[in-house]
């Protein structure tokens, strides 16, 4: 897989601390970062097994949006 980008609603700090678990806990994500200064509030994941349709699940289930770009 590489690098995921998805397009997200997570658009602060709160936002960020409250996800942060959640992409944490999931082994197959190495590294992620959200840029919240970006319009888009982008996502970026590094993994090398999970799908996006997978990573939005994750995302979901933490209580926001991801939209793959």
């Amino acid at each position: 897989m590489g690098t995921l980008k998805f397009k997200t609603n997570i658009n602060c700090g709160g936002c960020v601390a409250k996800i942060t678990p959640h992409l944490n806990e999931e082994k197959a994500i190495k590294s992620w970062n959200v840029d919240t200064a970006n319009p888009q509030k982008i996502l970026t994941v590094e993994t090398d097994s999970l799908s996006e349709i997978e990573v939005e699940q994750i995302v979901k289930e933490a209580g926001f949006k991801a939209d793959k770009l």
